[in-house]
């Protein structure tokens, strides 16, 4: 049974869709990334899973309940970081865990032990007794985080958890989510940071305009969209090599630049079974003196600015 799933899940404002027919499958015990430019439908479609926010149409299924709004049984097996989360300020980290436990009528006893679990997951041992007024916005993060595990989630929501953070503060978040992965937690996170995802998240759903455009596996989404390039350095000119490159018919496309010292080519092919065997003929050909020769594959930001970046309204 798959962790999220939702079958033409439709959110309509008035004349605005925010969602518009999503259909999506998130499997059990991964970390899927929930892509999108701002406005894309992100944060309504985790307000529905989470039974926030109703849809005008279409329906949803999350740890193997149907979504229905304050469903009891639905929260008590979901936990949720919104993208602003609220804290009480004049509370220290361990008081506002203790009290989101209450929250959910844990005993006092799995409360203790609950707190001292994941104030060590997310790295806030020592800062627990500080007040949450004192904390880094990357610590309020991390809090924010251990507040949603508090009752042992079968899934887990993040809204955008790295926004507005600093770069110290964004490497403590993604450290804790990496931790999450021993936990055996589903993670459902949107987020418009691609590195972000692209470090952490096993799965992406790439979202537009509250449409979903693709479903995949990191690497496959990779291979998918993948353009054979390859990237060459020479210790000398290479403008012979560019104009017979240029002349080639399984070749594309040919960037040439200097770096320093160094003569850089960055070589697009039509036919990446024939460049891999012609190519360095053409190099051992030209008598250069060669530092680097490596294909590339694309990173997850190309692949999503190939998919909507170039879109027009």
């Amino acid at each position: 049974m798959p962790a999220i799933s939702c079958q033409g899940l439709t959110k309509r404002y008035g004349s605005i869709v925010a969602l518009d027919n999503l259909a999506l499958t998130v499997e059990d015990r991964v970390i899927f990334g929930f892509l999108g430019p701002n406005g894309a439908g992100k944060t309504t479609a985790l307000k529905i899973f989470t039974g926030l926010s109703k849809p005008t149409s279409g329906r949803a299924w999350v740890a193997g309940e149907e979504v229905v709004s304050h469903s009891r049984s639905l929260q008590s097996k979901i936990g949720y970081l919104p993208e602003e989360p609220a804290f009480y300020n004049w509370m220290t980290g361990r008081e506002y865990l203790v009290f989101v436990g209450q929250l959910f009528s844990l005993s006092s006893k799995d409360i203790k032990k609950r707190c001292g679990e994941l104030l060590e997951l997310v790295d806030l041992s020592r800062d627990a007794s500080r007040r949450v007024s004192g904390y880094s916005r990357g610590m309020r993060q991390r809090l924010g985080i251990a507040q949603a595990l508090m009752n042992k989630p079968a899934v887990l929501f993040l809204d955008e958890p790295c926004s507005a953070l600093d770069p110290l503060g964004r490497a403590e978040v993604l450290d804790t989510l990496v931790r999450l992965k021993e936990q055996a937690t589903t993670v459902f996170m949107s987020s418009h940071i691609l590195a972000d995802v692209e470090r952490v998240c096993d799965t992406v759903g790439i979202i537009d305009r509250g449409r979903l455009v693709v479903e995949s596996g990191v690497e496959e989404l990779r291979q998918r969209f993948a353009h054979p390039v390859f990237e060459i350095e020479f210790e000398q000119a290479a403008a012979p090599v560019v104009g017979l490159l240029e002349s080639l018919p399984w070749v594309e496309n040919v960037n040439a630049g200097e770096e320093g010292n160094l003569f850089k080519l960055r070589v697009t092919a039509r036919d990446i079974a024939t460049a891999k065997v012609e190519l360095p003929k053409v190099i051992a050909r030209s008598g250069l003196t060669l530092r680097q020769y490596q294909m590339v594959l694309p990173t997850l930001e190309e692949v999503f600015i190939e998919l909507v970046g170039n879109k027009k309204e």
